[in-house]
């Protein structure tokens, strides 16, 4: 496989040196991407580059990911209106344990010359004194060149630290190191990294007298303007604390169709012609959502697994499809609260168990306004517990129990109601 022409038909480059191509295609070729370690999880942000080291060695050629433990103390001005917090060694260790754990589900560490590698560059940069810095690197970097950076120019106005002016100098020096001590030709990473990027190719050819390479995929922007990997709850995280599979999952169901079109090719595996397949089945019955349906299944599964995946169907089929208090028991407590987030909330005492069911209903949930409104709804045959239609003569009990506190109260087809028993 070729790799450009690979992230080309993907619609995964916005910038690159002259040369790379050539480059991958005459040989076996290292190349790197810095994560940022500013939280103990990556976001579905970072899934894009993630997805571009996983096509680099799937097409043959070594990858490298760099945990930036020293950049981390750093912050890094691109695409930043303000200074960021620095993070101490304690917090930062504590990420990038967690950024290490989550690479390694994707990426292949034991097949040969195209092993995947972690690095961290605080492992290079903690002996480097500050005078031997300014005097070995420093000096090969010109003003007139960093301030022309979009990353410096866009903050002059509102300041910038000279902790963060420094930051592409820094990591100007991670590439220079990689390319010297890991044979590492070509840096990878979004469009709003191209300055540091090639600071790091300047870096390469005014010291080291060699040529490097890089490659920047565009930033993702959704059909309706909104910002990719943002919901109201904020971030769509890779770990499943932050973010359930059921949200997960979610996220990508409910992208539009035009945006599916681009996803699909971005944050899967499936061949050029399986896409252009798919895109065009879904075309002629685009109510059948098979562009969403196939990257949530894929996507849910390379992240969580295939335990997980089943879970979020199950959760999914809760709310959307035909389901039975079986499936209900089946969520664990985690799973069951992402998926009824936001529905009015009751506590009853385990003691109002034993209470007429009407009574439950009207007057110590207040999910009825009153027992004769319950009664004519179960008498209509439109209320459920736990998914099971009820009768007036129901009496609940401790095996009602979900996760051995929870109640799941339906009216009609839409309306939900949560009993949490204290």
């Amino acid at each position: 496989m070729d790799f450009i022409k690979e992230l080309k038909w993907r619609g995964m480059i916005h910038d690159i040196v002259p040369g790379t191509e050539e480059q991958f295609e005459k040989e076996m070729t290292a190349a790197y991407i810095g994560f940022d370690p500013t939280a103990d999880s990556l976001h579905i942000g970072s899934l894009v580059q993630i997805m571009i080291l996983v096509h680099l060695q799937r097409c043959g050629h070594k990858p490298f990911a760099l945990v930036g433990g020293a950049t981390g103390m750093v912050g890094d001005p691109s695409g930043k209106n303000k200074e960021r917090n620095l993070l101490d060694e304690k917090t930062l260790e504590h990420n990038i344990t967690s950024l290490k754990k989550q690479l390694k589900k994707f990426l292949d560490f034991n097949c040969g010359e195209a092993s995947a590698e972690i690095v961290n560059n605080y492992t290079w940069l903690k002996e480097f004194s500050f005078l031997d810095f300014i005097r070995d690197i420093g000096k090969h970097m010109s003003i007139n060149y960093m301030m022309a950076k979009d990353s410096v120019k866009n903050r002059l106005e509102t300041g910038m630290s000279f902790t963060e002016f420094s930051y592409q100098l820094v990591q100007g020096y991670d590439f220079y190191w990689l390319w010297k001590n890991k044979n590492c030709k070509v840096q990878l990473g979004g469009s709003d990294q191209w300055g540091n990027i090639v600071s790091g190719t300047e870096l390469i050819r005014r010291k080291g007298e060699g040529k490097a390479f890089a490659v920047t995929t565009p930033l993702i922007e959704k059909a309706d303007g909104g910002k990719f990997g943002k919901t109201e709850s904020g971030n769509i995280w890779l770990d499943k604390a932050k973010t359930s599979p059921y949200k997960f999952y979610q996220f990508w169901l409910n992208s539009s169709d035009e945006d599916s079109k681009n996803y699909i090719k971005i944050f899967t595996l499936l061949s050029e012609d399986e896409i252009k397949e798919l895109i065009s089945n879904h075309e002629e019955s685009p109510h059948l959502r098979l562009l969403q349906k196939t990257i949530a299944k894929e996507v849910t599964t390379r992240v969580h697994g295939k335990k997980d995946l089943e879970m979020a169907l199950k959760a999914s089929n809760i709310l959307f499809g035909n389901s039975t208090a079986n499936d209900l028991q089946c969520l664990d407590e985690d799973t069951f609260l992402a998926v009824f987030d936001g529905v009015p909330k009751f506590n009853i005492k385990k003691a109002h168990l034993n209470s007429d069911i009407l009574d439950v209903l009207a007057e110590k949930t207040r999910i009825f306004e009153s027992k004769g409104s319950a009664r004519r709804m179960i008498s209509s045959n439109a209320i459920s517990i736990n998914k099971e239609k009820i009768t007036e003569d129901f009496q609940l009990s401790k095996d009602n129990l979900l996760n051995e506190k929870y109640i799941l109260v339906q009216k009609g087809k839409k309306n939900y109601f949560l009993i949490i028993v204290e």
